[in-house]
């Protein structure tokens, strides 16, 4: 039921989602910028956290924290039964911005306060939640706190992933006071929607305002350690070395070959290269490196995984090294709910934008939770693409957009 405004005419109030947004990047701030760093499960995660579920208890929301430290915070509605659900993350990266992920959580707090101001009870209850460690920056792999929400990995064994620093999930759980008891994996949503920014550049370069997220592409990431023979860089001639580093310098190559003959959608990245004992006049003893392919396509994807595997052993054979490699994440692309997908577009079109159906680069808690639930997202513009940047930067009047789409998504989905 409703008092006052017509459902569709619902707004919410851009100035308390951005002060909601400026009080969560105030913990961790990074100075000097307008970034933070709260890697997952720490001190400052912790103070996030709490904040969080602070301000859904404000609202009045039933709030359960499960064995992985999910938090969901749930509004009653007209009828029982499970939730029209939204939320994301709210850790980042090291150098990680203010609307990465948090958006998401707190413009789903933004659509909670709107309703309850216009007096609206939604038809089927409403939740909020935020999942841990979905950046995978100190624990592998990324979306974990989703990935266990769902039940693609067990509680037990994600509780034992030890962090780049030492101390497991589990440890650091219990440390913060966020190992909860709520049931997993949980039981399904209604249906998820998730908004965040792009972190791409399309939506601006196109001038679009609104992307109807369509799918997520496939992740493949893969640690290597080529281990060869630590000499001195002056007296070893360039035959009789064993070179690991130029192993990993010859992979880093490859993939951007490799990228570019299989053609868009198709990515790849090398974004970690540690060599040991990394001094300049030192032929290292080994290189440890990551490798990150990504692909709409699952075929293709695989395609990519097998030339670099034999780029790999071919190089390393050559140079007289050995191998040995580490998956540290692989999710298949993922298709969102079509019906979903037109609800988020039609929203977006009732409200005035244009808008865009398109893939995302990036994976998302999204893409779990449409395991077991019809799921969409909805993408705002991220200002020169950048994202896991402290300049990471949506302009007010894109994050109202994106926040009103997802207030009437919601509606639509809940009143069904």
């Amino acid at each position: 039921m409703t008092t006052g405004t017509p459902l569709g005419e619902l707004r919410i109030d851009i100035d308390r989602l951005q002060q909601r947004l400026a009080d969560l990047a105030a913990i961790g701030a990074i100075e000097g910028t307008e970034g933070c760093a709260r890697l997952a499960l720490t001190d400052e995660d912790k103070e996030g956290r709490d904040l969080v579920v602070a301000q859904m208890r404000d609202l009045g929301l039933q709030v359960t924290i499960d064995g992985i430290g999910n938090a969901v915070g749930v509004m009653a509605g007209q009828t029982d039964g499970p939730p029209v659900m939204t939320g994301s993350h709210i850790d980042t990266v090291r150098t990680g911005g203010r609307y990465d992920g948090n958006l998401g959580v707190l413009a789903g707090l933004e659509v909670i306060e709107t309703l309850k101001s216009a007096g609206v009870t939604p038809k089927r209850p409403l939740a909020v939640a935020f999942f841990t460690d979905e950046e995978g920056a100190r624990f592998p792999p990324d979306m974990l706190g989703s990935l266990v929400f769902v039940g693609g990995m067990p509680l037990e064994e994600a509780l034992e992933i030890e962090g780049i620093d030492g101390p497991t999930v589990g440890a650091e759980l219990t440390r913060i006071g966020y190992d909860g008891s709520a049931p997993l994996p949980a039981a399904p949503p209604h249906a998820f929607v998730e908004l965040h920014i792009e972190q791409g550049p399309v939506l601006e370069v196109e001038g679009i305002t609104i992307g109807a997220v369509t799918g997520v592409q496939g992740i493949s990431w893969q640690e290597v350690t080529v281990t060869g023979q630590s000499n001195h860089a002056g007296t070893t001639p360039m035959g009789m070395r064993r070179d690991p580093g130029y192993v990993a310098a010859a992979c880093a190559s490859f993939v951007r070959d490799l990228v570019l003959d299989i053609g868009d959608p198709q990515v790849g990245t090398i974004g970690r290269v540690e060599f040991h004992p990394n001094l300049v006049n030192v032929v290292p003893a080994s290189a440890t490196f990551t490798v990150d392919l990504r692909n709409t396509d699952e075929t293709v994807l695989q395609e990519s995984e097998r030339r670099f595997a034999d780029f790999l052993a071919k190089t390393a054979e050559a140079e007289g090294c050995s191998v040995e490699t580490r998956e540290l994440a692989r999710f298949e692309p993922v298709i969102f709910d079509p019906a979903v997908v037109d609800i988020v577009e039609q929203g977006a079109k009732d409200l005035g934008h244009t808008v865009l159906r398109m893939p995302s680069g990036a994976g998302h808690d999204a893409q779990m939770l449409a395991r077991v639930c019809p799921t969409a997202m909805v993408f705002t513009q991220s200002k020169n693409g950048l994202s896991h940047n402290p300049l990471e930067y949506t302009a007010p009047a894109d994050l109202e957009a994106g926040a009103n789409v997802l207030l009437q998504t919601m509606i639509t989905l809940s009143e069904a």
